[in-house]
């Protein structure tokens, strides 16, 4: 249980809803901000503006799985209300609060380090990652479904990368009958890729393995689909970027040789959201439960 926890909630999509039901069973204490336009009730959670939150109360943070912007700012699907997440803010919470998140970006990196609090990343956890691969690959067969005239059986498909994402999307399609093959730079991942039976190639020869492919899906979050590599691709090829904003692809080429690229991050949230929130409800249990027993001053 977490009795006696005050947590403050800010902003954030559906996914939150999940982690707010989860935290409220627990007997934790929530101040909810951003949600003035939610219409659903939760014992033991209060609707509150950002200014009348008694931060030095507060022991735990949870951001949305974005985090902010890079100007601080938070986002919310249930308010009209800018929130930023300020450096002033922070400096009220007590030494031992932890900040929460999906991922950072250097204003909350800055923002942790000025004030020496504690940032967790929910997505850079192997268990969180490896959870949201799931209604991430989903997602992406949805995508690829709507936005082809093929079936994936039969499918040449290019999946780029071989993380926790790329090999759950990966297994998946040659599962439904796609030929797939693999870029990775790691050569025990591309050991992995074979040993999986699908057709490894090394990423620095990614232009010469795109020439006959239907779909390519990035999960790399850098440059890897250049002008280059676009220029080699059929007409017809489909581009799903998975990796978090702005992607790895060149958009803009791809746009201009009128190849359709989308780029999808979040999806778990999107085809998901209450088995991504639930997801993310569960690790953070066990987190909180952590910041309960080094709270200063606490008595069970």
């Amino acid at each position: 249980m977490l009795t006696g926890l005050n947590i403050a909630v800010i902003g954030g999509d559906a996914r939150q809803l999940e982690v707010i039901r989860k935290l409220t069973e627990l007997e934790a204490k929530l101040s909810l901000i951003g949600f003035d336009q939610l219409d659903h009730g939760f014992t033991g959670a209060t609707k509150v503006k950002i200014e009348d939150v008694q931060f030095e109360e507060i022991d735990a943070i949870i951001l949305p799985i974005p985090g902010t912007d890079k100007e601080g700012i938070i986002d919310t699907v249930f308010s009209n209300i800018e929130i930023k997440f300020s450096e002033d803010l922070l400096k009220r919470t007590p030494d031992h609060c932890v900040i929460y998140s999906g991922i950072t970006n250097d204003y909350l990196n800055s923002l942790v380090e000025n004030t020496n609090r504690k940032l967790i990343q929910l997505f850079k956890r192997d268990d969180v990652a490896i959870y949201n691969s799931i209604p991430t690959v989903e997602g992406t067969i949805m995508m690829v479904i709507q936005h082809t005239d093929i079936t994936i059986h039969g499918s040449n498909i290019a999946v780029l990368g071989l993380g926790r994402v790329g090999m759950s999307v990966a297994r998946t399609f040659a599962a439904l009958g796609a030929n797939v093959k693999v870029g990775a730079r790691d050569t025990a991942h591309l050991a992995r890729i074979s040993e999986m039976g699908l057709t490894p190639f090394q990423l620095n020869d990614i232009e010469d393995h795109v020439s006959e492919i239907d779909v390519c899906i990035n999960t790399i979050p850098h440059l890897v689909v250049t002008s280059s590599v676009i220029s080699n691709m059929p007409a017809h090829t489909l581009i799903v970027d998975l990796a978090s904003k702005p992607g790895g692809t060149d958009f803009r080429y791809a746009e201009k040789r009128g190849i359709k690229a989308l780029l999808a991050p979040g999806l778990p949230g999107i085809v998901a959201p209450k088995t991504a929130g639930q997801i993310v409800a569960n690790v953070l249990t066990q987190l909180l439960e952590e910041v309960k027993k080094n709270r200063k001053g606490f008595s069970s």
